[in-house]
């Protein structure tokens, strides 16, 4: 698909290099086409790999897509330059107005810490709160699938004896193998999963308004929506690229943390060989399906009118 982005933003160069199209605003601007609207909430530390990562899924449709970048205005990134983040990203208060036709709240490396600790989770609550006028279908990823979860269901995240770190086998629930979301999958397919906290089937199972569409023995529940489809909760990180753990592993290890080699992830569990590669396919496929069939397909034309949904 074409993807419109601004012509300066890192990941141009890396997606162009991969084929994907990406748009110049002059030539999106010659096209008599509504392009969606999107925003993304990038609250992982790694801005520039995050944003690459989220846009190469995003760009695999043929459909034309405007991204916007939204910073937390409550909280200064230490891991990217400030030249960045005022260049590309913007605040709630710069967005308040206008109404998108998806959104994406990343994970955050904050999930020991109690949501009211969090030092943004003040302004989390209130674009939480907004999206429900102004953006049709939201897909939440890691913590911001606990943290959408704690606040539209007040359903809990609980600590995890060991960390939940590698690549792990998801089964769809039967009932759920032909939904759109899943079209093209195989009934187990792997997520990469790195998190300390985790959400309990049973409090999921209590909520009327959300049903669990695919989980795992090893890594719990994976995959929730509300039945209404405009809230995706995936509890992994299928937006991860190769070598993602990888780096998170080597960072761990040479800051002497107690940290297992991820699961399922090196050949022979050996830190020294190429990491596989194996849930890319899927990856793509859920992000086209949440694109084609849970916004695209049912996302009013005239987004003014989803303050009456």
């Amino acid at each position: 698909m074409p993807i419109k982005i601004p012509n300066n933003l890192p990941a141009v160069d890396i997606l162009a290099k991969e084929n994907i199209f990406v748009m110049k605003e002059s030539r999106a601007l010659s096209q008599d086409i509504r392009p969606l609207k999107f925003v993304i909430v990038n609250l992982m530390p790694t801005k520039i790999e995050t944003e690459t990562q989220l846009l190469r899924l995003i760009s695999n449709t043929p459909l034309q897509i405007e991204v916007t970048l939204l910073k937390m205005d409550t909280y200064k990134s230490k891991n990217v330059s400030e030249e960045h983040m005022e260049t590309f990203y913007k605040t709630f208060d710069d967005i308040k107005d206008e109404r998108f036709d998806g959104m994406i709240i990343t994970g955050a490396p904050i999930e020991t810490l109690d949501f009211e600790d969090v030092i943004y989770w003040e302004e989390i609550m209130k674009i939480m709160e907004w999206s429900k006028k102004h953006v049709f279908s939201v897909l939440h990823i890691c913590w911001g699938a606990q943290a959408g979860l704690y606040y539209h269901y007040g359903i809990k995240k609980y600590q995890l004896n060991k960390k939940i770190f590698g690549i792990f086998p998801i089964k769809l629930e039967e009932k759920y193998e032909n939904n759109e979301l899943f079209r093209g999958f195989d009934e187990i397919f792997n997520m990469p999963h790195s998190r300390h906290t985790k959400i309990e089937e049973n409090d999921i199972l209590k909520e009327p308004e959300l049903e669990i569409l695919a989980k795992s023995d090893e890594a719990g529940v994976s995959i929730i929506r509300s039945k209404d489809k405009r809230k995706i909760f995936l509890t992994g990180h299928l937006e991860y690229d190769r070598f993602t753990l990888a780096k998170e592993y080597e960072r761990d290890v040479s800051q002497n943390k107690k940290i297992d080699v991820p699961f399922n992830y090196y050949p022979e569990d050996d830190p020294t060989k190429k990491p596989i590669f194996n849930w890319k396919a899927h990856a793509n496929l859920l992000f086209v399906n949440w694109i084609n069939h849970y916004v695209y397909q049912e996302t009013p034309y005239n987004l003014e009118e989803l303050e009456n949904l």
